[in-house]
């Protein structure tokens, strides 16, 4: 079989177990298992927590002792195990503990996705670079048809969408197992401190790279916030009798696509507004992306706000990708050659890790504090407009700061 289509299909899956949760999990504990808004925050901070090591401690095992198309198949079985229990999981304790661990497992698979889709390209000899985006893209795509799966059938409301989940992680553990062969290399001269991106720290004796990844931390504590409760704040809208038969309370989960749907897009604007912008500039845009992400959605409703709802599912591809991209080659260019590969390790902990870690936690915290729980922790009302302008007001202090502090000329020529 074409190695191109093996490696689509395993990128399409990778991304469909992330979609057929990742969106609507918020609303079902939220609705179905009244969980509180920090509760929710903290198993969506488990993330952050599985991105601060697991990928570093991964990275070290299929670098020196276990061939990495193995260790990738062997983590989505556990991950299906935890996804399995999830999906029977009724109290916060229980979600929390079977989250973490699909968490600790996944993680990691993002980055061995990779590294076997290069190993397998390479052994073919084809070119990686023309040859990979393409492969690639059929995880946003595969994402997208996670969200659309869940949405139509109605298992955004319920348990059903981890059992989904945890079917196609268990599909592709197996599958794993039949891709092309990826052994260890047993890089002796790679330490443990170059694969957690720890020998980078010696960048933070620079001022801009301290205050690069000082910015990327706290940026990287809005990137799930909308992810988190975006699924939720929609189907709050099903209260009101104005807004319960709409599109956008209906099929809220199709409504949050357009976000990923526009991430492929702004991905391929990137190139451009680099060029004419720089990349200091880039990465404003997409902080002041942010606030108009937020705020139009304490602003919008699925009626005749329904557009700023749709606006802000558009912004989101600029604001995601944008800061994601740009931060990643600044790190590429300002890292000598000889930690390149830490820096961004220490560039996705800070946002992944770290940023995600303390937004979980910093945003449930929000969300409680406009909302009145009953006995039992069962909602009584939430104000949705200031959270989500906290959220826009926090972004806009982001942008600002960055721009004050942050000195940065781009070349680029360079």
């Amino acid at each position: 079989m074409n190695i191109k289509f093996r490696l689509t299909a395993m990128q399409f899956l990778q991304f469909f177990i992330w979609g057929t949760w990742l969106i609507s999990l918020g609303g079902y504990m939220g609705s179905s298992l009244h969980f509180e808004g920090g509760q929710i925050g903290a198993i969506f901070a488990t993330m952050g927590i599985a991105a601060l090591f697991m990928p570093g401690l991964t990275g070290i095992i299929a670098d020196k002792w276990v061939n990495a198309e193995r260790l990738y198949g062997i983590l989505h079985l556990i991950g299906a195990g935890a996804l399995l229990y999830a999906s029977t999981s009724t109290s916060y304790t229980h979600m929390y503990w079977a989250m973490l661990l699909n968490m600790l497992a996944y993680m990691p698979t993002l980055s061995l996705a990779n590294t076997v889709s290069y190993n397998a390209l390479e052994k073919y000899h084809l070119d990686l670079v023309k040859d990979f985006p393409p492969i690639r893209v059929w995880g946003t795509i595969g994402f997208i048809c996670a969200m659309w799966t869940v949405d139509l059938t109605g298992f955004k409301t319920g348990p059903a969408q981890l059992y989904v989940a945890a079917t196609a992680a268990a599909l592709l553990g197996l599958y794993a197992f039949t891709l092309p062969p990826c052994p260890p290399e047993r890089n002796e001269n790679k330490t443990i401190l170059s694969a957690f991106g720890l020998d980078a720290l010696v960048l933070f004796k620079q001022k801009k790279m301290a205050i690069f990844f000082l910015f990327s931390m706290l940026l990287g504590a809005a990137l799930q916030i909308t992810n988190t409760y975006g699924d939720l704040f929609l189907r709050s809208f099903a209260s009101i009798p104005e807004y319960a038969d709409s599109f956008g309370v209906k099929h809220s989960v199709i409504l949050l696509s357009v976000s990923q749907m526009s991430e492929t897009l702004f991905i391929l604007a990137i190139p451009f507004f680099l060029k004419h912008f720089g990349i200091k500039r880039v990465m404003l845009i997409s902080m002041f992306a942010w606030v108009f992400r937020f705020g139009l959605f304490g602003l919008g409703n699925p009626g005749d706000g329904l557009w700023m709802l749709i606006l802000s599912m558009i912004v989101y591809g600029m604001a995601f990708d944008f800061f994601n991209v740009s931060g990643s080659l600044f790190t590429e260019l300002e890292a000598h050659s000889s930690i390149r590969a830490s820096a961004q390790g220490l560039f996705f902990m800070m946002t992944n890790g770290f940023g995600a870690f303390i937004g979980g936690y910093a945003s449930g915290a929000v969300v409680d504090a406009f909302s009145v729980y009953g006995e039992g922790g069962v909602l009584i009302s939430r104000e949705w407009t200031p959270i989500w302008l906290i959220f826009a007001a926090y972004a806009l202090v982001i942008g600002i700061l960055f721009a004050w502090v942050f000195r940065y000329k781009h070349t680029p020529e360079k």
